[in-house]
């Protein structure tokens, strides 16, 4: 085949089609492993060096030595992006435990499979940034956070994976997860946000949430807006009585919840702080001093 996507695994360049790791990987397996999903806009690897270090974070949380430096990994990326010849790209980045036998002993697996690809991905329904999605709490509670917590990123989604079966079940677009009291943690593989008399309230990660790299920037935006922000529980009562609700992630950027549980949010249109701030990220977005240079 001709004009295949390259593909990085440890250190070589593979046909997309020639691409593979042991059926001993532990990620495969196990599940264990990290990994980042990751935007590059007209160029510029958007927060790549924020992505490298909460992949190093959770790494270090399952005890995973990452047999390159940040540094390396940051170039490993940018070489990736170059061999493909893409400005515009996401990226998915995994390190799993590597190679092992068929137990589960760690020790097993003397080094860490590094695999990065770049790509293309579109997780939005039609129009969604101008429509909104519709979104369902799910039955699939997020895990605590003393087990498999989503705090680390880590390559065991089966949780995600549920909450989006039950939401494509019922013709709803996306998942919302509560956590084991009852309070709202994040989407199956976003963090959530409401607005309510103009402010803005968001989860703590202390419910599982994944501290999002999108939703740190929009956290930021906020204080340069000077909308106010609390981060706070948020039950299912708050979000199916808010002014507006929205998603932030990596693939999905900033998108609007118009429905939860078949309640309308608001008016059941993009409200005017959800409409603010995603022009306002599209804005960080094009700054090339928010990312690194292909």
């Amino acid at each position: 085949m001709t004009n295949e996507l390259q593909i990085y695994i440890d250190g070589k360049y593979y046909p997309k089609s020639e691409a593979k790791i042991s059926v001993y990987d532990h990620g495969f397996l196990y599940g264990d492993g990290v990994f980042e999903g990751i935007r590059a806009y007209n160029g510029v690897v958007f927060k790549l060096k924020e992505h490298i270090d909460r992949l190093y974070r959770g790494a270090h949380a399952i005890m995973l030595n990452i047999p390159m430096s940040k540094e390396e990994m940051v170039q490993a990326v940018v070489e990736t992006l170059r061999k493909n010849n893409m400005k515009d790209s996401y990226i998915r980045l995994v390190v799993s435990r590597g190679t092992g036998d068929l137990g589960l002993d760690p020790r097993k697996c003397p080094k860490a499979t590094v695999i990065i690809i770049a790509d293309t991905i579109n997780i939005k329904a039609g129009n969604a940034s101008e429509t909104g999605v519709t979104a369902l709490i799910t039955w699939v509670r997020r895990n605590p956070v003393d087990g498999t917590t989503s705090e680390v990123k880590s390559l065991n989604y089966l949780n995600s994976i549920m909450g989006k079966l039950e939401a494509n079940a019922a013709g709803a677009d996306e998942a919302i997860c509560l956590e084991q009291n009852g309070y709202i943690a994040e989407g199956v593989g976003e963090n959530i946000f409401i607005v309510k008399n103009g402010e803005i309230l968001t989860p703590p990660s202390s419910t599982g949430a994944l501290e999002g790299i999108t939703s740190d920037a929009v956290l930021k935006l906020c204080d340069k807006l000077k909308i106010k922000v609390t981060v706070t529980n948020l039950t299912a009562y708050m979000l199916f009585t808010a002014d507006e609700a929205f998603f932030t992630g990596t693939a999905m950027e900033v998108v609007p919840i118009r429905e939860a549980n078949k309640r309308v949010i608001g008016s059941g249109k993009p409200g005017p702080v959800t409409k603010k701030l995603m022009v306002e990220f599209k804005k960080v977005i094009a700054d090339p001093a928010n990312g690194v240079q292909i």
